[in-house]
């Protein structure tokens, strides 16, 4: 997997986080794509590329589906989401109230 890869939900925590942080704000998979293609998300990429880690964050806990239509999937925050500081792999990390305290970082998992 590569760095980007594992990479990509955290950048889909702090999307979240920093535009859609209310319970009741309702978003889509396309709106978060296109940020962060905006953001420099690699340009091989495509929508289709990004259900498995929209998937992850719903498994997670972090955000729950609303409504699809084809490939867009329009999705809501169970609870607002906060900004840590993972002493462990010293990332920025965002976690919903009610997901567990653990490194969402794949490669580090530390307790928070």
């Amino acid at each position: 997997m590569s760095t980007q890869a594992t990479e990509i939900p955290i950048q889909i925590r702090k999307v979240i986080f920093e535009k859609f942080n209310d319970p009741n704000t309702r978003f889509t998979n396309d709106e978060i794509f296109e940020i962060l293609k905006n953001n420099g998300l690699d340009d091989s990429l495509t929508i289709d590329d990004m259900e498995p880690y929209f998937k992850r964050l719903h498994d997670e806990g972090l955000i729950r589906p609303i409504a699809q239509n084809f490939t867009t999937q329009w999705f809501k925050i169970f609870d607002v989401i906060e900004k840590y500081n993972c002493k462990s792999c010293n990332c920025e990390i965002y976690l919903g109230k009610l997901e567990p305290r653990v490194c969402p970082n794949s490669t580090c998992k530390a307790a928070i």
